[in-house]
């Protein structure tokens, strides 16, 4: 059932919906021009310049990130992170009734998905950071620079790998709040997605 605005609640603030769907948008541009994804789309268009897309997008999700902090503390209660941060036994005991179907429905973020959102962080944060550093010991650019000066070819692959594997990471958390996106919306009868374009959702 369509939710309307008679029988609706603002939850999400329009600052935090325009930095979920940038941040997103981000890291999809940065995945598709990263790794094997760039190859493939260096031999369509200038390698130079997809490149230069997946430096800006990352530091895009970098900016995002500082502001995403920041937020947590003075932004509206729903996207303050005294409201989503539960202890773990309060986290496995919602995953525990989720299971079962009986969990209680939150107009925020549940305790699993708060848990999930500071995961995604986490994991975007290391991706981030590892690419700056990579950024840094092969191109000798961006502001890691003078801190990987002359890096050795072990390095430079360490590196590599460490920015690989948290990619991949962050991509497995996004998969997996994705699920419980979906999860929720069947178990509460409440379209999740479109909470986050419209800000609001059912009282």
């Amino acid at each position: 059932m369509a939710v309307t605005d008679a029988d609706s609640v603002p939850v999400w603030d329009p600052l935090l919906r325009l930095f979920h769907w940038t941040l997103l948008s981000a890291f999809c541009l940065a995945w598709f021009t990263e790794g094997e994804s760039f190859e493939s789309l260096a031999d369509r268009f200038d390698g130079e310049l997809m490149q230069w897309l997946h430096v800006w997008a990352g530091y895009t999700i970098a900016g995002l990130l500082l502001w995403r902090l920041l937020w947590g503390f003075v932004g509206p209660r729903h996207a303050r992170f005294g409201d989503f941060v539960f202890a773990p036994r309060i986290v496995l005991g919602y995953l525990r009734d989720v299971l079962t179907l009986r969990a209680r429905r939150y107009l925020g973020h549940n305790p699993a998905g708060g848990a999930m959102i500071l995961a995604m962080l986490l994991g975007l944060l290391a991706t981030v950071l590892s690419g700056l550093a990579l950024y840094a010991a092969d191109k000798g650019l961006g502001p890691l620079a003078a801190f990987f000066v002359d890096s050795s070819e072990a390095l430079i692959d360490g590196i590599k790998e460490t920015h690989e594997v948290a990619t991949d990471l962050t991509l497995l958390l996004i998969a997996g709040h994705l699920l419980g996106v979906v999860w929720e919306s069947l178990l509460h009868r409440e379209n999740l997605v479109r909470a986050m374009i419209t800000g609001r959702k059912r009282a």
